[in-house]
């Protein structure tokens, strides 16, 4: 039976000369997990009941969710090393019977019964899919048919039209193998739409609305892999082989670009709680061989992440995930999230159902993009622009693309969603009004605009500087009674118009160049315009820096720091510096230098400097601390 507390083996830097980190390593985690969740089932094993906030569906919805997710960790270990891993099929064996025993006072409500079932039975699928012969093949036909019976119960069920549509199907086609009873056409009805959320270039939205996030990656694009390791011989997944597989590749040619030095994802999107998930899709290309990506770099991307929230508290003193990101933070906390909910992480696992002789664990570990170089890239779907720094091992986004909602929406910015800018390094402001990355006009109540609902204008690189720009009608909302369901998207209520701001983000490494144009200022009365730059945490070596530009555009003579002095999921206390107008904005041209980088970028944010023409303003060029220019007549015609 494996120890109840974490022994990790030496690191390897010869292998891993980056994080240390080797398969054994991996396997330890698993096993701590596994074994300090296990403290917390009841006798038969069913239900896991994990401390801490429970989720609306109350505890049943809960355990079984701890059981289920923690399952499928238990499968990806059970998968690459059968012949170690007896006492975890039979720890799970005991669970499958007792949750699926209709006379058992511990079982599972069915997914017919519960939503969230719906959930938990795809990772049940998964897990018993991929360890039929080590479990489901073991297991007493009297448990085999209760658990046929449970899965049956997703049949002809409605499912959201978003990434549980392969909640269904992966339940459906496990039933299919096993010699249950399943529906061709909820399996059919699911891939289509699946289809109609692909947006080109590797990226789906989950849903019909501007909505990206990493569940691009470890749900549209785990998902059919698995499937098809489920179903190989399926017209189906032979017919969409190909298909699945290049669409993954290019989102791994993208998402390789947004993993930081300092091993985190990019933190933006909801269900941040899951944490090192991040690191699926790497695992995926490796399972499946559709990757472009080295293995070394693979394993580099992924043991980064894991090695990254292991060493900040991630994992509690008690061998628990906690809600949170570093640590625990209840802020962090969505309806649909109880205490079992933080291990959809087991997706960041699933590198160990790959053998010990794989090639992503054999090769040595190589460095990420931004650790190779500055980079630079435009990713179009989400409406992002990138810049990494090797100096400091930041990756930033400059968003004009995704907000979770629809061009022409009225209502609040999602702080995960609707932010000018996210990265590697610094956690959003919570709060739906903010100067976080913000272009707002304040109104004489203190009340600040948002932009949710803007429309993307274009995206360029012109000779290494990197350009985005969006426009909209700002608002302020007053928020209503809003019932809506708590994934991610801004919340409704009464909207009293703005002015119509577009912003233009100029980019070169660390350094945004931020052009803003009001027009309609009328509407806003009295407000005054804010251009907010990054939040840093107070024990960061990161700086977060805003000034306005000489020479070019309307005056901001106005300038202060945001500071919340209370704790966030990166630290105790945040500010956010801005600068803005000393009085009512007026229609016209604004421009403030937006930077976020360490100590050593202090002087490519300084040398922005606007350079005159001989034509006015528009003839002017925009010149960076590098000498690289470009010229305000090109901007505009860019962004339209």
């Amino acid at each position: 039976m494996p120890p109840s507390t974490l022994l990790l083996p030496a690191p390897d830097m010869q292998l891993s000369p980056y994080t240390g980190l080797t398969r054994a390593h991996w396997c330890s985690y698993a096993d701590f997990l596994l074994r300090s969740a296990h403290r917390y089932a009841t006798d038969n094993h069913a239900n896991i009941h994990l401390p801490g906030a429970g989720s609306a569906y109350g505890p049943r919805s809960d355990s079984l969710e701890a059981f289920a997710r923690t399952f499928l960790m238990a499968s990806f270990r059970m998968a690459g090393d059968p012949e170690n891993t007896g006492w975890l099929a039979d720890w799970y064996a005991r669970g499958l019977d007792a949750g699926t025993n209709p006379a058992s006072q511990d079982r599972w409500p069915t997914p017919g019964e519960l939503g969230q079932a719906k959930v938990e039975a795809a990772s049940l699928a998964v897990g018993l899919a991929l360890t039929r012969e080590i479990l489901w093949d073991k297991l007493p036909q009297r448990v085999q048919e209760q658990l046929v019976a449970w899965f049956e119960t997703v049949i002809g069920e409605e499912y959201p039209p978003i990434n549980w549509v392969w909640f269904q199907i992966v339940v459906e086609t496990f039933l299919a193998s096993v010699g249950g009873r399943y529906s061709n056409e909820d399996i059919d009805a699911g891939l289509a739409i699946h289809d109609s959320l692909y947006r080109g270039h590797g990226w789906f939205a989950d849903g019909p609305e501007r909505a990206y996030d990493h569940y691009v990656g470890w749900a549209f694009h785990v998902y059919p892999q698995l499937w098809a390791l489920m179903a190989p011989e399926d017209p189906r997944v032979r017919a969409r082989r190909a298909l699945d597989g290049a669409r993954l590749a290019d989102y791994l040619d993208d998402a390789v670009y947004l993993v930081g030095a300092n091993g985190s994802p990019l933190i933006q999107g909801r269900s941040l709680i899951y944490r090192f998930a991040a690191a699926a899709p790497f695992w995926v290309g490796e399972l499946s061989g559709h990757t472009r990506l080295n293995p070394g770099v693979s394993r580099r991307a992924a043991s980064g992440m894991l090695d990254h929230f292991a060493g900040h508290g991630a994992i509690t003193d008690d061998g628990l995930l906690s809600i949170g990101w570093h640590g625990e933070f209840a802020g962090m906390k969505q309806s649909y999230s109880g205490g079992g909910s933080p291990y959809w992480a087991s997706k960041g696992m699933l590198g160990l159902a790959l053998p010990a002789d794989h090639r992503v664990w054999t090769a040595a570990e190589e460095p990420l993009p931004v650790e190779v170089g500055d980079t630079r890239k435009l990713i179009p779907v989400p409406g992002w622009q990138m810049d990494g720094t090797v100096a400091d091992g930041v990756v930033r986004i400059r968003n004009h693309g995704t907000d979770h909602a629809n061009e022409g929406a009225t209502v609040t910015d999602s702080p995960l969603y609707a932010r000018l800018g996210y990265s590697t390094h610094t956690f959003p402001d919570l709060e739906s009004e903010s100067l976080d990355n913000a272009v707002v006009l304040v109104d004489a109540e203190g009340r600040r605009t948002h932009r949710t609902g803007f429309r993307t204008l274009a995206q360029s690189d012109a000779g290494g500087v990197l350009i985005g720009a969006s426009k909209g009608a700002s608002h302020w909302i007053t928020v209503g009674a809003d019932t809506g369901p708590d994934h991610g998207s801004g919340m409704g209520g009464d909207a009293a118009p703005g002015p119509e701001i577009t912003v233009v983000s100029v980019t070169r490494g660390p350094v945004e160049l931020r052009l803003v144009r009001v027009r309609g200022a009328a509407a806003g009365g009295t407000a005054r315009l804010r251009i907010g730059g990054w939040p840093v945490d107070a024990g960061t070596s990161l700086v977060s820096w805003v000034r306005a530009l000489p020479g070019w555009g309307g005056a901001l003579h106005d300038a202060g720091t945001l500071a919340r002095d209370e704790p966030h999921p990166l630290g105790q206390r945040f500010s956010i510096p801005w600068v803005g107008t000393a009085g009512p904005a007026d229609d016209g041209d604004y421009a403030a230098v937006v930077g976020l980088g360490g100590a050593g970028t202090t002087e490519a944010m300084s040398g922005v400097r606007y350079v005159p023409g001989s034509g006015g303003e528009d003839s002017g060029r925009f010149e960076f601390a590098d000498g690289t220019s470009v010229a305000v007549a090109t901007i505009w015609r860019i962004a339209g």
